[in-house]
Parts: structure tokens; C-alpha cells; sequence
């Protein structure tokens, strides 16, 4: 059964950084686009950001343009998000998602097809 595990959640204050892992359990995510959601309590999931399965184009939502940086590992198969500058706003539960089909500028999750568990991210003012 296909996987995505998320790693790096946890506490932080308020302009401090944690780093996001996403890994895939098969080799094929190599070939997709993965990205990451976050979804706040009694808000929608919303987008972050996402990258192609080259790792060469990079898409992310204005929110966080600027503080966060997804990048690709070497095997393809494995996603980061650095988050820097995080604040209170930036708290929820970020997911990993990956998709054969859609674009990097695809923000609707209903659109992905595979789903990390979440990890929480919680920063402190």
C-alpha cells in the first residue's frame, strides 16, 4: 500500500523555523507532484505548496511566499518544507500530498490523490 509519512512538527515561537519531511514508501512518487496543505481547527484545508516531480518548478501560496521553501530530496521520492519566519497564523496541521496528474500550480486538494497522516505544527506568540 502506497505511503506518505510526515515527519519535523512540533513547537516553536514565533519567528523560529522547523523543517517538514514527507517520505514516500515507493519509488514511483518520484514521477509526482508532491505537495503540502495545512488545515487549521474549523478552517479548510488549504494550500502551501508544491513542486514538480523534477524538483525544478515550485509553486506556493502568497501566505507564505518569501518564508517557506519546499525542495525535493535526491531519490525524488521524499519532500521537505523549510519553514522560517513561522508565526502564530502558521500553526495547523500540515499534510503531504502527491499526484500523478495534477500541475504545480494546483492548489484545490480535492485534486490530489494521496495523503500523509499530518503532523502537527504549533507556534507560540
Amino acid at each position: 500500500q502506497v505511503r506518505l509519512v510526515e515527519s519535523g512538527g512540533g513547537l516553536v515561537q514565533a519567528g523560529g523555523s522547523l523543517r517538514l519531511s514527507c517520505a514516500a514508501s515507493e519509488r514511483t512518487f518520484s514521477n509526482y507532484v508532491m505537495g503540502w496543505f495545512r488545515q487549521a481547527p474549523g478552517k479548510e484545508r488549504e494550500f502551501v505548496a508544491a513542486i514538480s516531480w523534477s524538483g525544478g518548478s515550485t509553486y506556493y501560496a502568497d501566505s507564505v511566499k518569501g518564508r517557506f521553501t519546499i525542495s525535493r530530496g535526491n531519490a525524488k521520492n521524499t519532500v521537505y518544507l523549510q519553514m522560517n519566519s513561522l508565526k502564530p497564523e502558521d500553526t495547523a496541521v500540515y499534510y503531504c500530498a502527491a499526484d500523478l496528474l495534477v500541475l504545480v500550480t494546483t492548489t484545490n486538494a480535492a485534486a490530489y490523490d494521496y495523503w500523509g497522516q499530518g503532523t502537527q505544527v504549533t507556534v507560540s506568540s
